[in-house]
């Protein structure tokens, strides 16, 4: 197959990927304003450029502004992001905060920095968009991003909790969306050489090699190298919850249930020894079980490709 022929099954998955995951956990709607933030890397350039392909052809009017947060860092390109957006035709606004200056004062050498620095940034993009009237604000995480923060948080937070795909924001005032849930990693980074946006590095997150975010995502990357599907499989899990067999006691009454004699599908069953496809191995020393089965694509209407 030809390159061009390839690049077109990727725009095409990416517009589909992110059109379900609009769809699916209504994320916009008729007569939104979305503001879009742009950091300058990979992920949030394919977002917006998604974004407005599906603009072009959905079946409802929606308005996009393009948000940057100059973080005042050293040698950073300031003219970069405004001459990409005003050659796009997009509406945008820079917002100029000196957050640099505060995160590399206030956190001691050697520390992680980003805690910090997303609190900031998050408190003055959540003004911006008041300020803008927004009504929806997009960031462009991942499916790679959640399921990094599912094991982050079940490794050094003791929560099964991850990122969600909609949610308020800490201020009550914002509905914050991730389009992008549902696509891979991989595919954005094939996307931005296609598209060849000039990303800008982050000289505080980018400069922090031994972030725990970095080593999991490593890890995420492995596992998918050597059981191909597994990452799938552990995403496919974040979508169907039982929790008659978790312990939440406050998701699920264990403290009430009794027998009543009629049978339930999640009962003890669930703890038997099921068959799992075998993966072959990726070398002589390994070897094991997991399963890589994918969950059906539904085709959406928003994101058909024309």
């Amino acid at each position: 197959m030809n390159t061009e022929h390839e690049n077109h099954k990727l725009e095409k998955r990416l517009c589909r990927e992110v059109g379900r995951a609009i769809v699916d956990f209504n994320m916009i709607e008729e007569g939104d304003r979305v503001m879009v933030c742009l950091s300058g890397g990979k992920d949030s350039y394919a977002m917006l450029d998604i974004l407005q392909k599906l603009q072009a052809r959905a079946p409802i009017s929606f308005e996009m502004i393009v948000v940057n947060l100059d973080q005042k860092q050293p040698g950073f390109p300031a003219d970069i992001l405004p001459a990409y957006l005003t050659k796009l035709g997009v509406k945008f606004h820079i917002e100029n905060q000196d957050t640099y200056s505060i995160v590399k004062r206030v956190i001691p050498e050697g520390k992680t920095m980003c805690s910090l620095c997303s609190r900031l940034r998050r408190g003055i993009l959540y003004r911006v968009a008041s300020e803008l009237g927004a009504t929806k604000i997009a960031l462009g995480h991942h499916r790679d991003d959640i399921l990094q923060t599912l094991l982050l948080n079940m490794f050094f937070g003791a929560k099964l909790k991850g990122m969600p795909p909609k949610l308020v924001s800490d201020d009550g005032q914002h509905v914050v969306i991730r389009p992008m849930a549902y696509v891979a990693e991989k595919d954005l980074t094939r996307w931005a050489e296609v598209r060849q946006f000039p990303i800008i590095p982050c000289t505080l997150c980018g400069s922090q090699e031994n972030l725990q975010r970095k080593q999991v995502g490593l890890m995420l990357k492995d596992w998918e190298k050597r059981f191909p599907g597994r990452v799938e499989n552990m995403f496919s899990a974040l979508q169907n919850i039982v929790p008659s067999h978790l312990m939440d006691r406050s998701l699920f009454p264990f403290e009430t249930i009794r027998a009543t004699g009629e049978a339930f599908e999640d009962g003890d069953k669930a703890f038997d020894d099921e068959p799992l496809p075998m993966v072959a191995p990726a070398g002589p020393e390994e070897s094991g079980v997991e399963g890589n089965a994918s969950p059906a694509r539904a085709v959406i209407s928003i994101s058909a490709a024309h």
